[in-house]
């Protein structure tokens, strides 16, 4: 795919606005599971202030008490009319959504609508780590079908999973991670109507975690999984959280395609009761009125993925990184440093810097790191300073 650069919004960079000090003020997961004198570059948390539109938002509904359960489409008609502007997709009905309490969750949901007991969960791993415990907890089976090497979906490897997950004549499924975390990458309509099609050919339900969607490199365009030909029957979520840092603010969109609907239409009316109000009021505001602070974060993180590209060039040349052209997170193959299957642990102790433990995103993650570049250049400066110094 062509990069080009992202246009100018007129909001400064975000992630240009915090230093440590205010950082270390907050008491979220990634400022607090880590003494003071570890720098982390772990969970996917963003060091940015909130978009002006999701804190009036929420200052709004807080001064009017309305702190009461969600109601409404407002989420859903939000992403629709953003995925139509950013995505070109207008196949986004409202009618056939569902709010839920965050992707995770949700996906859950999705796969009991699906699947049963026992029956097998395709996943592409190395792929983002809660895939496996939320799988297995709901009494169902992961089936692997790995990444190729240059991190793109292995289409006969997975042709080969769909044929053995569904041998038996049970029921399976594939929680599909697109954009993929922690690869970052972008499938293309190509890829995802070849899935489509597979599923279909299977009898395989695709639940499509697109959580990074609106966090693409400059250039690269997202697709949908719903918007490909032969998606129809496949389930998507969807939210605001990853890309405007709303984690603690919990609200989802579960989407079913055409002759998925009914599925939908069977998903227990607690489920609703799960996401939070004041988060899906954030959401709303963040599609509907945050994509100026969106465009500018984006712009901000295509510099700090070339910035992480000199600097590992400079301090740590045999470390192997393919820039994503999706999410915050970077895919670093460490097993040229000789720090063996877990060179997080080594960069901790020694460095005192926090990474994700490759290992823990499954097949293919052994040596690997996964870290966070959405933070300030300083910031991502001094965590490869770091790293390189664990190595001495």
């Amino acid at each position: 795919m062509t990069r080009i650069p992202h246009e100018t919004s007129g909001e400064p960079n975000p992630l240009r606005s915090l230093g440590l000090d205010r950082l270390r003020r907050r008491t979220s997961m990634k400022w607090r599971t880590y003494p003071q004198d570890v720098l982390p570059l772990w969970v996917a948390e963003m060091d940015v202030p909130l978009a002006g539109p999701v804190v009036r938002a929420v200052t709004d509904a807080l001064e009017r008490g309305d702190t009461g359960y969600p109601a409404g489409t407002a989420y859903a008609q939000a992403l629709s009319a953003f995925a139509a502007e950013r995505w070109g997709w207008h196949g986004l009905a409202a009618e056939r959504t569902a709010i839920v309490p965050d992707v995770m969750l949700g996906a859950v949901e999705m796969l009991k609508l699906v699947t049963g007991p026992g029956d097998p969960v395709v996943v592409n791993p190395p792929v983002y780590p809660p895939f496996f415990p939320f799988v297995t907890h709901m009494d169902r089976r992961i089936a692997e079908a790995p990444l190729g090497a240059d991190g793109r979906l292995d289409l006969d490897v997975l042709e080969d999973a769909y044929r053995r997950a569904t041998a038996g004549g049970g029921r399976a499924a594939h929680l599909l991670c697109s954009p993929h975390n922690p690869t970052g990458t972008v499938h293309t309509a190509g890829e995802l109507a070849a899935v489509a099609a597979l599923a279909d050919r299977y009898g395989v339900r695709v639940v499509a975690d697109e959580i990074h969607a609106p966090l693409t490199a400059g250039g690269v365009e997202f697709v949908p999984y719903l918007s490909v030909p032969g998606a129809e029957s496949g389930l998507s979520l969807m939210s605001a959280s990853k890309a405007w840092n709303l984690a603690g603010l919990k609200a989802a969109l579960a989407v079913a395609g055409p002759a998925a609907a009914a599925d939908l239409a069977l998903l227990p009316e607690e489920v609703g009761h799960g996401p939070s109000h004041v988060g899906v009021l954030a959401h709303t505001a963040a599609l509907r009125d945050g994509t100026a602070w969106l465009d500018a974060l984006l712009t901000g993180l295509d510099d700090n993925r070339r910035l992480l590209t000199e600097l590992l060039s400079e301090h740590l040349p045999a470390v192997v990184h393919r820039p994503g052209e999706a999410t915050y997170l970077a895919w670093l193959d460490c097993r040229a440093l000789g720090l063996g299957d877990d060179p997080a642990g080594v960069f901790l102790e020694r460095g005192r810097v926090a990474l994700s433990a490759g290992r823990d995103f499954g097949t293919g993650g052994n040596g690997h790191v996964r870290l966070n570049l959405a933070t300030s250049p300083e910031i991502l400066t001094e965590g490869v300073r770091r790293m390189r110094a664990a190595l001495r």
